[in-house]
């Protein structure tokens, strides 16, 4: 067949439009803004609306938990240490012994502490914070002694909310993120509790906080630094700044961070774990963003450039707030172990160099370490952490029977009872979360996804290093609010999915469960709060024959 050799010029036909944003020619894909496009994604415009929904739901979670704080007037469960504890540290400066049976007398406005030093395992912290609000309120009703755990309970909704916000960018999840929290029954239990737990929970979240400011503020000064030396460079990133990366200098926001996780460790111990996992990770967040930013040895850079100093501002700033929280055990003369050293003279070189107290102090820490490791006393409460992500066996921290009118009791019998039992609709839904954020995250490889799975891992595996001690429920607080966390990211996802249509649709399902959750704790609020109800009714809120 005869082939035409002639050449008629062709007009190829226009390529569809389509969105330019994240492409960039080579010279200006380095430039601040590119940069920043890379690493933080457009900027999020809250507004108003910003701070008017997180504070709205901090109003009810005030609400809730200030309301009656003083009932029941008694000291119940674990009070009966950390409220004494907390009255001596006011009158003392260290914790001191109680005689036997004293709370009665105690709530009675009349407490006589002994004058010997008493031995206690956890770090004083948390009892200065129940101090402060007995100093203002005083030590002769609940008020007082609870008074700081509900302050701490009620900020721990409003950084929920702004949290999720920033996480989510979207104020309408942070509002549910928020709303979920206030309303939750375990963490409404001990935001209404003098107990030491609601305290680490909210430096942790704090602390998580801080570090999310950090990631945001460390990529800003990666993308203007490299911008920078770009532009000097004449629109070409420099090979040997491109090598490792430059240095991000100053990081505020992430020495706030070792100061809350200090604090944490300064409430409880078990602060180290979640020290140990926010510090790693937000090593992780740097290296990656030096990938994204065409870093050739982001690896090596993340340890050198990053990981070094991130220790000193994690670990060595929360070490130096750690001791700073037992300043009154140090000042004073006459705590528990106080003066250890003056009977056991320094044996190596360098425990010459070492002050007294502070060798005092180790071997108080080392008699608290052998006591937890063999803490394995019964208790009718106690639980496996192999329960605690289905709830088998809350804790009953009050509980009151009346028969035949006594109270005022309307009928026969009556109960009134705290216990703390997490809203069931929002803690299983939780438990299903945190599996669906295992897939999440290796699947689309979703950085809070990462996030929020290692605060939970924290918080929950490490008490199965210990599997034969006395352990309970409501240590899960520390974790709570990144349970609610995870259940805002899987209805993000969810508001998401499929075509606008659908999406609606999904939108009205988020907000049935959003809805049938606030019902829900409706139904149990009086097995949270002490109030009295019938018996049958009581009854009819425990659902399972372990929770009661």
């Amino acid at each position: 067949m005869l082939q035409s050799t002639s050449t008629v010029p062709t007009v190829q036909p226009a390529p569809p439009a389509r969105s330019t944003r994240w492409l960039s020619a080579p010279a200006d894909a380095s430039t601040d803004t590119a940069l920043r496009l890379r690493l933080l994604g457009e900027r999020f415009h809250p507004g108003h609306w910003g701070w008017i929904v997180p504070l709205a739901v901090t109003v009810l979670a005030g609400l809730l938990r200030f309301l009656h704080l003083d009932h029941p007037h008694q000291l119940i469960f674990d009070e009966t240490y950390y409220v004494k504890d907390a009255f001596t540290l006011l009158q003392s400066g260290v914790e001191m012994n109680w005689p036997e049976d004293h709370n009665e007398q105690f709530v009675a406005g009349d407490p006589q502490p002994q004058d010997t030093a008493e031995y206690v395992v956890h770090p004083p912290l948390g009892k200065w914070l129940i101090a402060l609000g007995m100093a203002v309120f005083g030590a002769d009703h609940g008020t007082g002694w609870r008074f700081s755990a509900a302050v701490a309970g009620t900020l721990s909704v409003l950084l929920t909310a702004l949290i999720a916000q920033r996480l989510f960018r979207s104020v309408f999840l942070g509002g549910i993120a928020g709303l979920l929290l206030a309303v939750e029954g375990h963490h409404l239990v001990m935001s209404r509790t003098g107990l030491l737990d609601i305290f680490l929970s909210f430096f942790v979240l704090a602390a998580f906080g801080a570090l999310l400011l950090d990631r945001v503020d460390g990529r800003r000064q990666l993308a203007r630094r490299i911008g920078a030396a770009v532009a000097r460079n004449g629109g070409a990133p420099p090979p040997s700044l491109m090598r490792y990366g430059p240095w991000l200098g100053w990081r505020p926001w992430r020495l706030v961070a070792g100061l809350l996780l200090g604090a944490a460790c300064g409430v409880k111990l078990s602060g180290l774990a979640f020290m140990a996992v926010l510090g790693l990770m937000t090593v992780l967040w740097d290296m990656n963003a030096r990938r994204v930013a065409g870093v050739r040895n982001w690896l090596r850079a993340g340890v050198t450039h990053d990981g070094l100093y991130a220790f000193v501002a994690v670990v060595g700033v929360g070490a130096l707030t750690y001791l700073a929280t037992w300043t009154g055990w140090l000042v004073t003369g006459h705590g528990y172990n106080r003066q250890w050293h003056e009977t056991h003279p320094p044996e190596a070189w360098w425990q010459h160099l070492v002050p007294g107290p502070l060798r005092s102090l180790a071997d108080y820490h080392r008699q608290s370490t052998q006591f937890h490791e063999g803490l394995a006393s019964g208790h009718d409460y106690a639980s496996s952490p192999w329960t605690w992500p289905f709830m088998g066996r809350p804790t009953s921290f009050y509980y009151e029977g009346y028969d035949d009118g006594a109270g005022g009791c309307p009928v026969d019998t009556c109960s009134a009872a705290i216990t703390d039992l997490a809203n069931p609709v929002i803690w299983w839904a939780g438990t299903l979360a945190v599996l669906a954020l295992v897939l999440i995250w290796l699947g689309r490889r979703d950085w809070r996804a990462g996030a929020i799975l290692g605060v939970y891992a924290a918080g929950q595996l490490v008490w199965f290093l210990w599997p034969e001690r006395t352990m309970f429920f409501f240590y899960t607080i520390a974790y709570t609010p990144f349970l609610i966390l995870a259940i805002t990211l899987c209805l993000g996802y969810l508001m998401r999915f499929g075509r606008p249509a659908n999406r609606r649709r999904n939108t009205v399902l988020v907000l049935a469960f959003v809805a049938l959750a606030v019902a829900v704790s409706a139904f149990f609020m009086p097995v949270w709060t002490g109030e009295m109800i019938p018996y049958e009714q009581w009854r009819a809120r425990m659902w399972m024959s372990s929770w009661i």
